[in-house]
């Protein structure tokens, strides 16, 4: 078989949760370690990392193993789902499996496996951890499937554990409460390793707090460095437009204070403020980092080339700034998370710099190949996709449409495809209504639907659409939605699509880039 029959073998003959949905889950690690011992116990010959939440699990854990790169390690990347490729899912360096591995593993192992029956999952994790124990690497980054305590990636010895947050996603699998759907994602809490949680409030927080105890677990919570990390509000804009407000306000004698700028740098006791008014600006917002003006300058460059923006915040020590290349407001809490675990991993021993941190959240899509979290795709009009899926996501999107239906001129296009199993009257619930926000902005709808089994039929989710008052227009494709906003959005005005509502979207969106042409509408 070549690589496209292999992978066509793959999805017939294992069941793929990404595809079918419950029909594919097998909870329980039976399988995974029959596989495991088959395999020669692989993932025991390389230090691991697990990555587990309801969302942001992708960002942490493609972010985590950038700052590692960086920093020199032979790194692992073991994440799901994919979107364009399915060597996405296994990576070492950034760079995904070779296809004649995938081949080659398939052809020497089937008959051992096929008696088995594993879920397509199962399989591919004991791929992934062969591959990285071929290569010798020295980390794996792994992220969670779905759950923590039955899913198979919790066969590994972790030296961190990471639990970004916990949100109403496949309950009907790990529960219908947040408490319940907490049990199970604390279940990768191993004996004695130190466990790093994102957001928990209330009862979420007393599960990680009652398991981390039972196995005596060191427990940090990143919002206990909330305080030391500005994060609320991200300064979006251009590099030479924040230098020109900065030196006009400094002109005009006006006080730069913290609650005006998130990232002016203050010392420890609030009394210094920096002076921006001559070219040396960038060395004095940088005091205490060890690279050199010009490192800086081309994380600036890089940037600017990528997206325009520059996204600015201070460190988890309140001494520098970074940046960070990932957008969308849902990074702010996630880079607390990330932060966090660096700290934990540079008291575990990890030989990580100040600079390997800089650089590495700088370029995490470049080391990680990344794709599909708030990627802008073009500027004329701005088209932006976004993989979020479930309600807690959708709470972040509204941020964002909120801003520009509150805040601008611009007319907002939403393109929107769900999954059947999600709680699709809640994501409703939170878009904006057509006429909508103080400038009474329009908002246009294309209901659409992802070339999976899972997907919810576009008419079907229009109707829904319409019962929470949304008024738009059903597209059987994702590629005749686009272009359906594409031909209502002229060039010369104020247009924002967005395409969203799931993986499979975006994933449909990325496969037909170029049939859109969407590389001719983007600037630089």
């Amino acid at each position: 078989m070549n690589y496209q029959e292999t992978i066509a073998y793959l999805f017939e003959s294992a069941p793929m949760f990404q595809q079918i949905g419950g029909e594919a889950y097998k909870p329980g690690l039976a399988t995974t370690e029959k596989l495991d011992e088959h395999f020669g116990h692989p993932h025991r010959q390389f230090k691991t990392i697990h990555v587990g939440g309801t969302n942001g699990k992708g960002s942490c854990a493609h972010s985590i193993a950038a700052v590692l790169q960086v920093a020199g390690y032979k790194v692992g990347l073991y994440t799901s789902p994919h979107l364009l490729d399915f060597r996405e899912r296994i990576r070492v360096g950034g760079e995904m499996v070779p296809e004649q591995y995938v081949v080659d593993f398939v052809e020497r192992n089937r008959a051992f496996f096929e008696p088995l029956r594993p879920s397509f999952f199962e399989l591919t994790t004991a791929m992934a951890f062969r591959y990285f124990a071929d290569q010798q690497i020295d980390v794996a980054v792994v992220e969670v499937g779905m759950g923590g305590r039955l899913d198979c990636t919790n066969i590994i010895s972790p030296d961190l554990c990471v639990i970004t947050n916990i949100g109403m996603d496949h309950t009907q699998y790990l529960g219908h409460t947040l408490e319940k759907i907490a049990r199970e994602k604390a279940g990768i809490i191993k004996r004695g390793t130190p466990v790093v949680i994102g957001r928990a409030e209330g009862e979420v927080r007393r599960v990680f707090e009652e398991k981390a105890k039972e196995m005596e677990a060191p427990i940090v919570f990143a919002e206990r460095f909330k305080r030391a990390v500005i994060y609320g509000e991200f300064w979006i804009e251009s590099l030479p437009s924040i230098k020109e407000k900065l030196r006009k306000e400094v002109e005009e004698d006006q006080v730069l204070t913290q609650d005006k700028y998130d990232f002016v740098d203050y010392n420890r006791n609030n009394e210094h403020v920096i002076d921006l008014r001559d070219l040396s600006w960038i060395e004095e917002l940088f005091p205490y980092l060890d690279l050199s003006v010009d490192d800086i300058e081309a994380v600036c460059e890089k940037l600017m080339k990528t997206n325009d923006t520059v996204w600015l915040g201070i460190d988890y020590v309140a001494t520098q700034l970074f940046f960070f290349e990932l957008q969308g407001y849902y990074q702010a809490e996630n880079i607390l998370t990330i932060l966090t675990a660096i700290r934990e991993l540079r008291s575990l021993g990890y030989g990580i710099s100040r600079r390997d941190v800089l650089i590495g959240l700088a370029n995490v899509t470049e080391l990680t190949g990344f794709m599909g979290r708030y990627q802008i795709l073009a500027t004329r009009p701005l088209l932006v996709c976004d993989t979020g899926h479930n309600v807690d996501g959708m709470r972040w999107h509204k941020a964002l449409f909120d801003q520009y239906t509150e805040d601008s001129n611009t007319e907002l296009h939403i393109v929107l495809g769900v999954v059947d199993d999600k709680d699709v009257r809640g994501m409703l619930e939170l878009l904006p209504k057509n006429k909508f926000g103080k400038r009474n902005r329009n908002v246009h709808y294309y209901f659409t639907q992802a070339n999976v089994k899972r997907a919810m039929p576009a008419e079907r989710l229009r109707l829904l659409a319409d019962s929470s008052r949304l008024k738009g227009t059903a597209y059987p494709t994702v590629i005749e939605a686009v272009q359906a906003a594409l031909k209502d959005c002229p060039p010369d005005e104020d247009n924002m699509i967005f395409v969203g509502g799931s993986t499979f979207v975006v994933a449909d969106l990325l496969a037909n880039r170029d049939a859109l042409d969407l590389h001719q509408r983007t600037l630089g």
